[in-house]
């Protein structure tokens, strides 16, 4: 491709709306443009990115046994209103993200954020019996979610690809394989990308399932926060990771005493007043669902992570679908009064969940629920009730590991991919069924497997770049060679510029030539900036020394490749480069 026709140009500035790294090098180096918030266009340069990641993600797919499909974007809302098996809401009412309209002739439809009901159906009709079983169904497709605060460039958009691949199998062991393998497959496509990452335990979601697995690219901006063992290597995001509450000294139960602690409405400085550490204190956050008043109370120490604390609102059979924190008004009708409030004598109308680390220790020190009133020596099952226990609080920075005692360290980074196992969460409610070896019926158990494209490009962006512009990764990079011919002006250059570029086509090279007649300087600017692998400069001075200069775009120094050898030596440095990527 020549630069003079390509379909964008540069910019020296950042955009003002730019929102972290990748989103201001895409926009000024001419991949993507902005049409409103969360929604792109990809210009020629990202096109072929994406198409890079697709066909790395093709033939990983295909590798393990995938099928490719194409399903729709536009559905019928009546498929998200379909109630699971256990009874909870269905996804119209747990997600908030769809984009919703209606047919010509009145009907309820939905933009695709996803497709688990849409593949379900197609299995239902296509597999019949154990011997149609495994089946890996995938597609590389557009999803549209009406995200409340896109952000993050392409890291959180409302529309975007998204490669989404389904597993079907007859029995545990054989979804087991189908993880494994789908597993394996992203190791590779990443490792292919040129990314760093890491597979960390994670929450399943609004999707659903059990077993749940991440793929994290270690990031700076990553919105994205997990914890990592330092001695073993576990590693789950702070939605799903388990640590070893420390333990207390327990000591005999003392009289419960009221005290008076005036402005003390945090922990820091409750424990402060009091001369105590935060781990003898208790805290409460109050939440309110479905007109209901519900209070989680971890140690003063820890801090509430609101996403295990709706999965236990879920398994106690609670519907958190409006679940938020509670206002003042709703505080105030159930006679709470916020700051300084505790588990103790509250209404049984109130669900109480409460932390493991409540269950440690003795003589806590509770609101009172006055203003500027704490109570001393409270403990349980003494002093109140916990309608149930469960880990609902966030591992911290050098809490201890469950599995080896070992520290765990917060991390930083980006989702790149997510798989699940659904089990029957989606075939039961949707009759998805099949014959047994026995004749007997049986619903399929699914798996779900997902990457986003623009966010695998976004991360490349994010983890690899300078004070330059981009250094994309052989694997996903829209072109391999940047050529750049100065002196263009001059025949004898151009000329051998002009036929270096024909060769290195004929030889299957992907090459960006800039055939500009611009400076050297906008010409060195603009491919550092764009950021391709490799650099071959054709100019009077690299001539003069015998061939052609040649440098990685990792690399600060270049080197004197001779003419005649230029095609061979390009095309080695390439796959020496996709080898490594």
């Amino acid at each position: 491709m020549r630069s003079s026709q390509l379909l964008t140009t540069t910019l020296r500035e950042a955009p003002r709306e730019a929102e972290g790294v990748n989103q201001e090098l895409l926009v000024r180096a001419g991949f993507v443009r902005q049409l409103t918030s969360g929604v792109y266009s990809f210009l020629p340069l990202g096109n072929r990115v994406l198409q890079k990641i697709a066909t790395i993600i093709r033939e990983e797919m295909n590798r393990i046994g995938g099928q490719e499909v194409t399903m729709p974007v536009i559905q019928p809302r009546d498929l998200w209103e379909v109630k699971p098996a256990d009874g909870g809401p269905s996804r119209a009412e747990a997600v908030d993200i769809l984009f919703q309209l209606k047919d010509r002739r009145g009907r309820d439809m939905v933009l695709g954020p996803t497709h688990e009901e849409i593949v379900t159906l197609l299995a239902r009709e296509f597999v019949r019996s154990y011997r149609d079983l495994p089946q890996l169904i995938y597609q590389i497709q557009v999803k549209l979610r009406d995200e409340p605060r896109p952000r993050g460039g392409l890291l959180r958009t409302r529309e975007f690809l998204m490669k989404d691949l389904y597993s079907f199998d007859a029995d545990e062991a054989s979804m087991d394989k189908s993880y494994r393998a789908v597993r394996e497959a992203y190791q590779a496509i990443f490792t292919r990308c040129g990314l760093r990452f890491i597979v960390i335990d994670a929450d399943s979601g609004a999707i659903g399932g059990k077993d749940s697995q991440e793929f994290i690219a270690l990031t700076d901006a990553g919105e994205d926060d997990a914890v990592q063992c330092d001695r073993c290597g576990y590693a789950a995001n702070t939605e799903k990771a388990t640590f070893v509450r420390s333990e207390l000294e327990r000591q005999p139960e003392a009289p419960l005493e009221e005290v008076y602690t005036p402005g003390c409405t945090t922990i820091a400085d409750l424990a402060e007043f009091l001369h105590i550490p935060t781990s003898q204190t208790m805290k409460a956050v109050l939440y309110s669902s479905g007109g209901r008043l519900i209070l989680g109370s971890v140690r003063g120490d820890l801090e509430v992570n609101e996403v295990k604390l709706i999965n236990a609102l879920r398994r106690a059979g609670i519907n958190t679908t409006d679940l938020h924190m509670s206002t003042p008004e709703e505080l105030q009708q159930a006679g709470v009064v916020a700051g300084f409030t505790s588990p103790i004598g509250k209404s049984p109308d109130i669900f109480i969940l409460a932390d493991t680390s409540l269950k440690t220790g003795s003589n806590f020190v509770g609101g009172a629920n006055r203003v500027d009133y704490h109570i001393m020596n409270v403990n349980y099952p003494r002093d109140f009730r916990v309608d149930a226990w469960e880990d609902i609080a966030s591992a911290y920075e050098g809490a201890q590991c469950v599995h080896c005692g070992g520290n765990l360290h917060v991390i930083h980074g980006s989702e790149l991919g997510h798989i699940f196992k659904l089990g029957t969460r989606y075939s039961v409610p949707f009759g998805a069924t099949f014959l047994d070896a026995q004749g007997n019926e049986q619903p399929l158990l699914m798996g779900c497997y997902g990457i986003g494209l623009g966010r695998v490009m976004a991360i490349a962006v994010e983890q690899s770049h300078d004070e330059k512009g981009i250094i994309w990764p052989f694997g996903m990079a829209p072109y391999n060679l940047s050529l750049l011919g100065l002196d263009l002006d001059k025949g004898e250059n151009r000329e051998i510029a002009e036929q270096l570029y024909r060769d290195l086509q004929a030889a299957g090279v992907e090459v960006l030539f800039d055939d500009r007649l611009e400076s050297a300087g906008v010409k060195f600017n603009d491919a550092d900036l764009i950021g391709l692998p490799l650099r071959a400069v054709v100019s009077k001075r690299s001539l003069k020394n015998g061939g052609i200069e040649l440098k990685r775009r990792s690399q600060k120094e270049s080197r004197i490749v001779p003419l005649v050898e230029a095609v061979q030596v390009i095309q080695q440095e390439i796959a020496a480069g996709l080898n490594y990527s």
